[in-house]
């Protein structure tokens, strides 16, 4: 095998083009309000489909991986999540819009169960860690997204011709990265797994925690580039670097978590972060500067970086629940906050304002920090 392309090459690369796309499309979020005249509330809701279309997908693109192998299901939809994204640059109405967004939740959702569990394969297959590191390329491709959003917006392109030269240039970059040899276990779904697992006992603060982080991290995604033009009256290419920031932010934290955690402990860089989180909430509520507000951007990517690897690896060494359903009850509301909290931000905007949305986020990331204890390792965790 090349020495290039390697398995562990491969899937971060896999995650780079997920939190790219995603990247692409919420820089470019402000565009498509003007474009269709979109309330608060109304973009709320097309961003509830993009939430829904991706919870939809989890059950499904899981057996899809079960029955046929996560590498081959992950090359299948990430060539469907790049045309989405085409699809979604091309909406000229709001019915249009509606039905892509869902479209790229479903491929976004399923590509990220998918890439995560041949992620899970490689790193059996390396024998060490390297869950965080592959998270932090989803945050570094989430950044390169929202940048080159930033670029096509300051050379006045549209989102069409925008997305289309993305999906282009990724294709080239990241697909022959997904063309390796690899195969994924394959086995035979029971057929009775429930849709949703919820955690239970301990795990409940652990998904609470999760619950804060993304909530935080799915508003920076879906509302900061609104915010910064909106509320704070930055201009259109100034607006797209909210969101660039906090993920730059994400991929330098998670690249050093480990490391923190060896030196500091689990519940102190937990709480640590939990105190970021808000305080990065809280300025971005209460500043009128956009330049203020990116620092607050900043601290809620320090906040948030490392509450899902080390709440999924609490999960998995829970002592009364079995990994996989541990890891899944906790990304239920990990996950499903990041999705479905920025809609519920757009109501709670359209009925107040985005500055009090901002003090509900920063509201919850105070479980980050209440609950901290509960990350504390068990003997057999590292």
């Amino acid at each position: 095998m090349s020495r290039l392309i390697t398995p562990r090459k491969s899937v971060a690369a896999a995650f780079i083009l997920n939190g790219a796309l995603l990247g692409c499309w919420a820089s470019r979020i402000p565009d498509f309000v003007d474009r269709l005249s979109l309330s608060e509330s109304r973009l709320g809701l097309l961003l509830l489909l993009l939430g829904v279309g991706a919870l939809t997908s989890f059950a499904v693109a899981g057996k899809l991986a079960d029955r046929h192998g996560a590498f081959r299901v992950t090359r299948w939809l990430a060539a469907f999540y790049l045309l989405s994204l085409v699809f979604i640059g091309y909406s000229e109405t709001v019915p249009m819009l509606a039905a892509s967004l869902f479209f790229f939740g479903l491929t976004h959702g399923g590509m990220d169960v998918a890439m995560n569990t041949w992620a899970t394969e490689v790193e059996r297959r390396l024998a060490r860690p390297v869950l965080s590191s592959f998270h932090a390329m989803w945050s570094l491709g989430a950044g390169l997204g929202a940048a080159g959003g930033y670029l096509a917006t300051s050379f006045e392109a549209g989102p069409g011709l925008h997305f289309l030269l993305s999906a282009i240039v990724l294709s080239a970059a990241i697909m022959p990265f997904l063309s390796i040899e690899w195969h994924s276990p394959t086995r035979v779904s029971l057929g009775k797994e429930p849709m949703f697992a919820l955690p239970s006992g301990g795990l409940i603060l652990v998904g609470l925690m999760a619950l804060g982080a993304g909530l935080g991290e799915g508003t920076a995604v879906d509302w900061s580039a609104v915010y910064l033009r909106d509320v704070l009256e930055a201009e259109a290419d100034q607006a797209t670097l909210g969101f660039t920031a906090f993920s730059i932010t994400m991929v330098i934290m998670r690249l050093s978590v480990d490391r923190l955690i060896t030196r500091l402990g689990r519940v102190l860089v937990a709480r640590v972060s939990g105190v970021f989180a808000v305080v990065g909430c809280l300025i971005c509520s209460a500043t009128g500067s956009w330049l203020v507000a990116l620092l607050g951007f900043v601290l809620m990517g320090i906040g948030c970086a490392a509450i899902f690897p080390m709440s999924y690896s609490r999960a998995a060494n829970d002592p009364d629940v079995p990994p996989g359903q541990a890891i899944a009850s906790v990304a239920t509301l990990g996950y499903g906050a990041l999705l479905l909290g920025p809609p519920a931000v757009g109501f709670i905007a359209e009925a107040s304002s985005l500055r009090v949305s901002f003090l509900l986020v920063a509201a919850c990331s105070v479980m980050i920090v209440l609950f901290a204890s509960v990350l504390k390792p068990s003997s057999s965790q590292l």
